[in-house]
């Protein structure tokens, strides 16, 4: 597959990072443009390394713009200048319980952010695609399982909400002005360079500091844990693939857990681990594992991390020393 010039909205981020460090290893070359927006208050423990680890590590040949994509001009401007083949469009706020009290920055980060890049977009025949990062939260509660790109989209809460919202944008762009679209549905993504204090980065922080872990509805909260570095890949075989066009892919590990599962797997590490398991009314839909089918059969997406190998390698990387091996699940 031919190299290609490549923008990542959001590419100082979590994902957007990893994402940079993977197209930039074989050879494309890359841009990251980021607001270098803090989403999550207070920081996580690890934010400073974190951050170093991102610039030095999987940023270092990538060159770094600094823009917000509800700044229309700037954008523009950085595309002009870029004049990027392939887009991934990963900037957004990206916290589903930030967006319920900050509800008109998720507006204007997901939905506004994104119809600034699509109306640019209306006027640069060249880009040959943009790759929208979407959420597995738009499909609300899952009706089935493991849950399919057309089961049906009815989101619980204000992020899934605005993300089906930019979806059904995007997809209208796409129609009217013949712009080449792929949506990707992600879903509980963790591992190194987290800053974000999603459930697996709080309870890794929790087990370092030796403070208490709590699990709300532990063994009923059963998520698609997707390590970071497999999603990066999907997302970057889905931008990089004919034939991807048009379509929308489940790009996680496929694979429901629990929380409760997690506790377990750390436990292995953490003999003296403390936790707690709380029930009670929480706003989260209910969930499970994604079928990843589609993407397998498009692009040959083979995700590497179980949850077990997963949290291997993110406490590796913290430099844990593992104290017992816990049994790593088959794929």
């Amino acid at each position: 597959m031919s190299v290609s010039t490549v923008l990542v909205t959001g590419g100082a981020g979590f994902i957007g990072s990893h994402l940079c460090r993977s197209l930039a290893d074989d050879g494309h070359t890359v841009f990251a443009y980021d607001a270098m927006a803090q989403y999550s208050l207070p920081p996580c423990d690890r934010y400073a390394q974190n951050m170093a680890h991102r610039f030095r590590r999987l940023l270092s040949d990538v060159e770094m713009i600094r823009g917000d994509t509800r700044n229309p001009t700037d954008l523009r401007r950085a595309i002009s200048r870029i004049r990027p083949q392939r887009i991934v469009h990963l900037a957004s706020l990206p916290l589903a319980n930030v967006a319920i009290d900050e509800s008109e920055e998720a507006f204007e980060s997901i939905v506004t952010g994104t119809v600034n890049l699509f109306e640019i977009l209306r006027d640069e025949p060249r880009v040959e695609r943009i790759t929208f990062i979407s959420s597995s939260m738009v499909y609300g509660d899952f009706v089935e399982t493991p849950a399919r790109e057309d089961m049906q989209t009815r989101p619980t809460d204000i992020y899934g909400s605005m993300k089906l919202a930019a979806e059904i944008i995007v997809r209208g762009y796409a129609q009217r002005y013949g712009i080449p679209i792929t949506i990707v549905r992600p879903s509980a993504v963790y591992g190194p360079s987290d800053n974000n204090r999603r459930v697996l980065s709080i309870f890794v922080e929790n087990a370092l500091a030796d403070r208490e872990i709590v699990a709300v509805n532990g063994d009923t909260t059963i998520l698609d844990f997707s390590f970071v570095e497999d999603v990066a890949d999907g997302i970057k075989q889905a931008t990089l693939s004919p034939n991807t066009v048009g379509e929308t892919l489940n790009v996680t590990r496929g694979e429901g857990r629990s929380l409760t599962e997690a506790i377990d797997i750390l436990r292995g590490y953490f003999p003296n681990l403390r936790y707690r398991l709380e029930r009670k009314e929480t706003f989260h839909p209910r969930r499970g594992a994604l079928d990843i089918s589609k993407a397998r059969a498009l692009v040959g997406y083979a995700p590497k991390y179980a949850l077990e190998d997963g949290l291997a390698r993110y406490l590796e990387h913290l430099g844990v020393v593992q104290q017992a091996a816990p049994v790593v699940a088959q794929a």
